[in-house]
């Protein structure tokens, strides 16, 4: 009874993480052609890593997330430069201009979970962004208010990146493990969310976006970083096949 317990909660948990995807889109009529020889405009990625408890709670750690922010950092950089594109990276910023690319990125964020929710999730899917064809209408802007972004004059597109990470403590995976052998009631442990998106500096149009609300790598380490790095570019315009 024990072994065919262990084998249930194993099933139930590989289940939850296939449940979900990673899901990537491009805008309609947006092309590789159009992302050749462009101007990308890369923002210092926003990066969130904490530990969850065993009630779900999320704790910041500051050290953790200054690992992973200069992991990302590192990884984004060395792999955009395969892209062939010219990269614009935007310093450091105080004041104003901070708040204003942090308004954005927040906004970002937000708009992929609405991406993962009405247009990623068939059975959400707004009126708006459906079609006969099964990938829908991948529609959607931040505005145009991100021609006001720091070094957006110089540049065609603004590449946004968004990372939130919380790894389970020991109690909290003591009780995914108990409450899948007693009650059957699947727990999550941990959260590892990677959003990525391409967006038009002159209309605020995104035109690629991949959204992932379960993503791999342990930011923390160099090398986790460079497979989460991977996963947040997968099905850029123009990316070389790797």
């Amino acid at each position: 009874m024990k072994s065919a317990r262990l084998l249930a909660a194993a099933v139930v948990l590989a289940s939850m993480a296939a449940l979900v995807e990673a899901k990537s889109a491009v805008r309609d009529g947006f092309t590789e052609e159009q992302v050749h020889n462009k101007r990308i405009l890369v923002f210092r990625p926003s990066v969130q890593v904490g530990s969850q408890s065993a009630g779900g709670t999320v704790t910041p750690n500051a050290d953790w997330t200054a690992q992973a922010r200069n992991n990302i950092n590192t990884s984004l950089t060395a792999q955009l430069g395969d892209l062939g594109n010219s990269l614009i990276e935007v310093p450091e910023l105080y004041g104003d201009n901070a708040a204003k690319v942090r308004e954005y990125q927040a906004l970002f964020a937000a708009l992929a979970g609405s991406v993962i929710e009405y247009q990623f999730e068939k059975g959400n899917r707004l009126p708006t962004k459906k079609r006969e064809s099964k990938e829908g209408i991948f529609d959607w802007s931040l505005g145009d208010g991100v021609i006001q972004l720091p070094g957006a004059n110089d540049a065609d597109y603004a590449l946004f990146i968004f990372d939130s990470d919380a790894y389970g403590t020991t109690g909290r995976k003591i009780l995914q493990v108990v409450a899948i052998l007693g009650a059957g009631i699947a727990v999550k442990s941990g959260d590892h969310r990677g959003y990525a998106g391409l967006v038009d500096l002159r209309t605020g149009n995104v035109l690629w976006m991949n959204a992932d609300p379960s993503m791999g790598g342990d930011v923390r380490n160099p090398e986790g970083a460079d497979k989460r790095v991977r996963e947040m570019l997968a099905g850029f315009p123009g990316a070389k096949k790797k």
